[in-house]
């Protein structure tokens, strides 16, 4: 991703927060929908080798200045961001059996249908569209909870944005276990999917 230019970058954060792209110009300004699914990646490093390999080349300057390309509003704007470890080789071999792919599709299946359900008076169909009033409404935490998210919000000084985008991610890990409340593991779980927060990034 910080291989294109910052200016590039920055233009997605107006779609990504509102689903819509403005054109203007000189005698009018038209608004066209733009809904999408931001997937992107990006290495630790100039030279992708950072932190575990001795051929990294690149300087800590290098590093910061890298990694800056991605803006502290447009990862404010993107709802889950986390860092990948390098995988070892024993990892690679082990025959460890996952969840099968059948079970978890039932599962989002069930979990979309909770939110078409929830939201069907409302012209919605998922989490990631509610606003500041549907997160009100339906993303009510208990007292634990609140401490929890409350004490991330200080520690990792999160904007606005991101404790709306950690409510959002909360209430689906919510409905994927067909929990009507948003419980303290929940929460814990989607600060856990904000690991850029808390690296380099100040741009």
């Amino acid at each position: 991703m910080p291989e294109f230019k910052r200016t590039v970058l920055e233009v997605m954060r107006q779609p990504l927060e509102d689903r819509e792209v403005t054109i203007s110009r000189a005698r009018f300004t038209v608004n066209y929908p733009a809904s999408f699914m931001l997937v992107a990646s990006m290495n630790p490093s100039p030279s992708g080798f950072f932190p575990d390999d001795p051929n990294n080349t690149s300087s800590v300057y290098e590093m910061q200045r890298y990694m800056n390309k991605l803006s502290g509003p447009l990862l404010d704007r993107i709802d889950i961001h986390i860092e990948v470890q390098k995988v070892e080789f024993e990892q690679l071999s082990e025959k460890r059996k996952g969840e099968k792919s059948k079970d978890i599709r039932n599962r989002v299946l069930k979990a979309r249908d909770i939110q078409n359900k929830r939201y069907e008076s409302l012209n919605i169909s998922s989490n990631a569209q509610i606003g500041p009033k549907e997160i009100e409404a339906f993303c009510e935490l208990d007292e634990t909870s609140f401490g929890l998210i409350k004490l991330a919000m200080e520690k990792l000084n999160l904007s606005a944005r991101a404790y709306d985008r950690i409510l959002k991610v909360a209430r689906t890990i919510a409905d994927l276990e067909e929990s009507e409340n948003i419980l303290s593991h929940h929460i814990s779980e989607a600060i856990q999917y904000r690991s850029l927060d808390r690296e380099f990034w100040n741009g």
